[in-house]
């Protein structure tokens, strides 16, 4: 009979200097461990020094890794943090607070399975640490990271900045603010990131993760006159929604922006691969309308004008490719269909489990069993990976057909008969209303 491996912890500890120069650390590796290395490129210019602390031998890193074949117990090595912060233009310089990729910094086995690294942190006096890592124990700063995605670079933030734990339907969420001398955030944009995120309860009555972490930087010096220039969501080692915000624009500008409910809506899916992007990208800007819509930032007539809209330029673009074929970055000017043609498939799946069932089913209820599975997800998932889980949701398949009708046909998905369906226009209502009426798992 076949053993399953045991899962291996990996101590780290991270002492910062007092003059925020340098970091040292020392690892604490479980038996095994061959090869340290750093996703960075750039992680071996920046090392001070390198050893195996339980012999005192120095250690050379190749390229991003450092191959040990007798195995390796104990690692310290040192950072100079003032050449990552010398390549990395801080977007104010008077700030008390610096940005630092993760992957320049951090030299770690290969996690898998259950395996894990618990790090604490030693920081000077008046000097904090904000991670994308589970939290173990604030006061200690002592965090545990797992596998994941790796769809982005997690940051980590070390200095005096602003963070809050707010109440999300019933579960704590971790926003951090980045301070600025020119542009400060405040406690109302505090109080919007918190709104936005209670807005995707509306979905199915719950946060997608009640660990995600919100990174607010300010906007500095920008010509765009949005109050979310742009964001995204950045899973590594845990879920990060970064978002550059405005300040000085008005509450009403804060309430009817898209971006940030775009990119908490992704937290309803796992994460995607990019080359399928367009499920992923497609779920969120469906999404967007419907919970602005629900949230009454958006009028119901509003939101499905903006998805008719947006329908119609995914329509027109690129209509020669596929789905897929548009993601995969081959052709320009192909973002509208990447966007668009997920939206389309998840408005025709919304409306047949509601037309079919009644009424007792909806997109929104498959999500929410999703969420209770299967998310926070520590792997990639393929377009059709995630649709087959979607249809092992529901009773009667739905999804896979979809996928297989229109990941890999020219043109776009062909939604308009969905929308002639007889009692589509309750169907509408039921979509945008503001209740949500289903029960969500426990």
């Amino acid at each position: 009979m076949a053993t399953t491996a045991s899962a291996a912890t990996h101590e780290y500890t991270v002492t910062l200097s007092r003059d925020l120069s340098t970091l040292a650390v020392e690892a604490r590796l479980a038996p095994g461990v061959t090869r340290i290395s750093a996703r960075s490129r750039n992680a071996r210019d920046k090392l001070i020094t390198m050893r195996d602390c339980a012999s005192g031998d120095t250690l050379s890193a190749n390229s991003r890794a450092v191959i040990y074949r007798d195995g390796l117990r104990c690692l310290s090595y040192s950072v100079d943090l003032r050449r990552i912060r010398a390549q990395r233009a801080q977007r104010d310089s008077e700030s008390t607070a610096f940005v630092v990729p993760i992957t320049e910094w951090m030299w770690r086995p290969r996690l898998g399975g259950k395996d894990e690294i618990v790090v604490s942190f030693r920081l000077p006096d008046g000097v904090g640490v904000s991670v994308p890592w589970q939290m173990l124990d604030e006061n200690a700063h002592r965090f545990r990271l797992r596998s994941s995605p790796q769809s982005g670079t997690g940051l980590s933030v070390f200095g005096q900045f602003h963070r809050a734990v707010v109440r999300v339907a019933d579960e704590d969420m971790r926003i951090v603010s980045l301070p600025s001398s020119s542009n400060p955030i405040g406690a109302e944009v505090i109080a919007w990131t918190q709104q936005t995120a209670e807005n995707i309860a509306l979905a199915y009555g719950r946060f997608p993760n009640p660990q995600a972490r919100v990174l607010l930087f300010p906007v500095t010096n920008s010509r765009d006159q949005s109050a979310v220039p742009f964001g995204r969501v950045v899973r590594d080692g845990g879920e990060t929604i970064e978002l550059l915000v405005d300040p000085r624009r008005s509450e009403e500008s804060f309430l009817g922006d898209w971006t940030a409910t775009h990119e908490f809506s992704h937290l309803m899916l796992p994460y995607v691969s990019r080359d399928q992007r367009w499920v992923s990208e497609g779920f969120a800007q469906y999404y967007q309308n419907v919970l602005l819509a629900r949230a009454g930032h958006y009028t119901q007539q509003q939101a499905w004008q903006n998805l008719r809209d947006g329908l119609d330029r995914g329509r027109e673009s690129v209509p020669g490719l596929s789905p897929n074929q548009a993601t995969d970055g081959g052709e320009r000017n192909s973002r509208m269909k990447i966007y668009w043609s997920g939206a389309a498939v998840a408005l025709m799946a919304d409306i047949e489990l509601r037309r079919r069932s009644q009424g007792a089913e909806s997109l929104d209820l498959v999500l929410d069993r999703l969420q209770a599975c299967c998310l926070p997800s520590r792997r990639i998932w393929s377009g059709r990976d995630l649709f087959e889980k979607l249809d092992a949701l529901i009773d009667e398949p739905l999804f896979v057909e979809l996928y297989e009708r229109h990941a890999d046909a020219p043109g776009f998905p062909d939604f308009e008969p969905f929308l002639e369906h007889p009692g589509f226009a309750e169907i509408r209502a039921a979509i945008t209303a503001r209740r949500y009426t289903g029960e969500p798992n426990e």
